[in-house]
């Protein structure tokens, strides 16, 4: 059965089925969030194995979010035209495919494309999922729970991809991290078409094939340009990548006005809260990916964590995060302003940074504090921006501004990695002595292998004094996040102090 987006009947509120459907769609949701960090600890096995090159090693990490964020607007717009329900079980079958061919890879190439293809389905289950829980959800009180553990899936998902990474790989071999997506593929494909209801925009248009190309070109190299910033520095390549970016943006925003039917109408944006919905979604995903560089590093090389012994000691602040997104909806619900509970989560992931920025090199308490109270104010925020941005859109255009979220999500990732990666990097750089070796100078991780082949106390020395480095970069970048999201934290508090969210 087909919804009428545009139905003026009352909320109807959801039921067991309804429910039992959002379960449904979680795992999607879940698998597509984990594979972001999935490839982790398998990298060692799959170089070992299928031997890449440089190049092919960063490709088979780099492609799937590429391709993902590359083309989440395109299959946002495409799910509102041709049916959100079957555009998502297209989707779960090219990712369950993608998944076997990834798993039984025999050369670099076959995995590289075989990610890329995860991507592609990546890009068509992420603004399903959303648009068809704004289908389901109705009665507004129910939405934004509903919405609440959708956010709160989405973040813990990253951080358990690495950790059932290094887990399978420790004991199986490393194309398992690809088969566990098999099980819930075929669960969503056999119960999706019984519990999840059709829903389309009821006269698209004609599908605006020439955003696009467009689109991409305005996405993909703004991302790749911001990612490499961090550690490759300014070069001109990285400035002219993101240049280009911008002229292509320009492009296709000049299209979207033009276009008989565009990709992305205009008159979305001009929604009630949505356009600062997409700015503050940016800077709170700049704040989190900004502080997952530094803490992620800080574990393993700071204080000697294997690798698999960070990615357990880094899940232990995810375990609040399932209570964050519900509890801010019921904030909401019992009459606190929304501005104020976005401002509260924006303080939130600011005083985490402030945390990060007391640290010391022997300080693993103190950086999962911060970084769970980080984590906690990122699902408040997003649970909040979620449900206004949908809340605010058109039923018919769900899909579309699902979409759109999720890409000022990539950007503000990207960003928060090029601006405090950067900053971070520069006060490494500055803290470590002139007479230190080039490559130890450059990175921490170069100090780390320079110190291994330094003879006994000289190598000691080399080792603290980097890890004093790197730790005083990252409490120079904390400091740089925390003005930030205060300052998010003010404009929260101004520009959504009119958007008040339905209660019962």
């Amino acid at each position: 059965m087909t919804t009428n987006p545009t139905s003026t009947t009352a909320p109807v509120r959801a039921g067991r089925r309804e429910w039992t459907a959002l379960g449904v769609l979680m795992l999607p949701l879940l698998l597509v969030s984990m594979d972001v960090s999935v490839l982790y600890f398998a990298t060692p096995a799959i170089s070992a194995d299928l031997r890449p090159s440089g190049t092919q090693q960063l490709w088979i990490f780099d492609i799937y979010g590429f391709v993902l964020a590359g083309l989440l607007m395109t299959m946002g717009s495409l799910g509102d035209h041709i049916g959100r329900r079957r555009l998502l079980l297209i989707g779960a079958a090219a990712f369950g495919a993608a998944s076997l061919l990834a798993a039984y890879a025999d050369s670099a190439e076959t995995l590289i494309a075989a990610r890329a293809i995860l991507g592609i389905g990546g890009a068509t289950l992420m603004p399903s999922t959303m648009a068809l829980l704004r289908t389901m959800f109705t009665d507004p009180a129910q939405r934004a729970k509903a919405i609440g553990l959708w956010s709160g899936v989405m973040t813990g998902g990253i951080a358990l991809g690495s950790v059932m990474s290094g887990v399978l790989v420790e004991h199986f071999w490393w194309g398992s991290v690809f088969l566990v997506n098999l099980p819930a593929m075929a669960l969503l494909l056999v119960l999706g078409p019984v519990l999840l209801p059709e829903s389309r925009h009821p006269a698209p248009g004609r599908f605006d094939w020439l955003s696009v190309p467009l689109s991409m070109a305005a996405v993909l190299p703004v991302i790749y340009g911001l990612k490499e910033i961090p550690s490759e520095g300014w070069h001109p390549q990285y400035v002219v990548s993101i240049t280009v970016g911008l002229l292509f943006a320009a492009l296709f925003v000049r299209r979207q006005r033009t276009a008989g039917s565009p990709l992305v109408p205009p008159a979305l944006l001009r929604g009630r809260g949505f356009t600062p919905a997409l700015v503050l979604n940016l800077v709170a995903s700049l704040g989190m990916m900004g502080s997952a560089i530094f803490t992620t590093q800080y574990l393993q090389s700071v204080l000697g964590k294997s690798p698999l012994e960070a990615a357990l000691w880094s899940l232990l602040p995810s375990v609040f995060i399932g209570v964050a997104g519900p509890v801010t909806a019921a904030l909401v619900q019992r009459g606190v302003n929304r501005g104020y509970v976005v401002a509260g989560g924006f303080a939130a992931m600011a005083a985490g940074y402030l945390v990060l920025a007391l640290i010391g090199t022997d300080s693993l308490w103190p950086v999962l504090v911060g970084a769970g109270v980080l984590a906690c104010g990122m699902v408040a925020i997003m649970s909040q921006l979620t449900d206004l941005a949908m809340a605010g859109a058109a039923v018919e255009r769900a899909g579309t501004a699902s979409s759109l979220l999720e890409t000022s999500a990539e950007f503000g990732g990207a960003l928060g990695m090029a601006v405090l990666g950067s900053i971070g990097t520069a006060l490494y750089r500055h803290e470590m002595p002139a007479s230190a070796p080039d490559q130890a100078r450059e990175t921490l991780g170069g100090a780390l292998a320079t110190a291994a082949r330094l003879p006994g106390r000289t190598g000691d020395t080399l080792l603290a004094t980097a890890r004093e480095a790197f730790t005083s970069g990252m409490r120079g970048a904390a400091l740089a996040g925390a003005l930030i999201l205060a300052l998010a934290a003010v404009g929260a508090a101004v520009t959504l102090r009119g958007t008040e969210a339905a209660r019962k």
